[in-house]
């Protein structure tokens, strides 16, 4: 498993805060998932910005990154998979080289966002419904792309299939929404952050 894994993210998400940017943060979340490509396009420019802006995600992403979108929870092809459309937005916009969708799930799991807190999948839950085609790309660095973080479970499971696959190439992660679920309401609907999720007494732990 993998030990330590650099994340960054743009936009954060208050599941329970009250006011006026907590429920804008939940519009946002919910348009997310929506996966329309016009909002994808919209928000992939915001990161850009960002990247080109912010000292925060300054130098996080690289002309030489394959972007590899997180699945989703489903084994199911239907729907959409707003991971894989965020990635190749991002790509759109310069962001990385290409949008590789090499990683794949060959079996569902709960959604955390749907799932009582003890019965949320573990790392391991994740790690083992995960399956990596065998690549045809060598990438100097590998960067996963999710919509949402919460804990960092799903991408550092993630990180850990990645690393079989790559294991020469530099991995870390961005989520376009991180999940704001222990704090009162948040008062920035963009606060670009970027930090790390550990491997801790057997769970995820990110920080921030």
């Amino acid at each position: 498993m993998i030990r330590r894994l650099a994340y960054a993210s743009c936009y954060v998400y208050s599941p329970a805060g009250k006011g006026a940017i907590c429920e804008r943060s939940r519009l946002l979340r919910a348009l997310l998932k929506e996966g329309d490509a016009h909002f994808m396009l919209k928000y992939a420019v915001r990161v850009h910005q960002q990247a080109e802006r912010s000292p925060q995600l300054a130098g996080f992403f690289r002309d030489t990154d394959v972007l590899v979108p997180v699945p989703r929870s489903s084994t199911k092809a239907c729907g959409t998979w707003v991971a894989a459309d965020l990635a190749r937005a991002l790509v759109h916009e310069g962001l990385g080289t290409m949008a590789w969708p090499g990683l794949h799930r060959v079996c569902a799991v709960r959604k955390s966002s749907t799932a009582a807190r003890g019965a949320r999948p573990t790392v391991s839950c994740h790690f083992e419904s995960f399956l990596m085609e065998r690549p045809s790309i060598d990438p100097e660095s590998v960067v996963l792309i999710d919509d949402v973080i919460t804990k960092g479970r799903t991408l550092l499971a993630a990180a850990a299939r990645a690393r079989e696959a790559f294991p020469h190439a530099q991995i870390r992660a961005f989520a376009l929404l991180r999940t704001m679920g222990f704090t009162a309401g948040v008062e920035h609907l963009l606060d670009p952050c970027r930090g790390e999720i550990r491997w801790q007494a057997g769970d995820a732990r990110r920080t921030p």
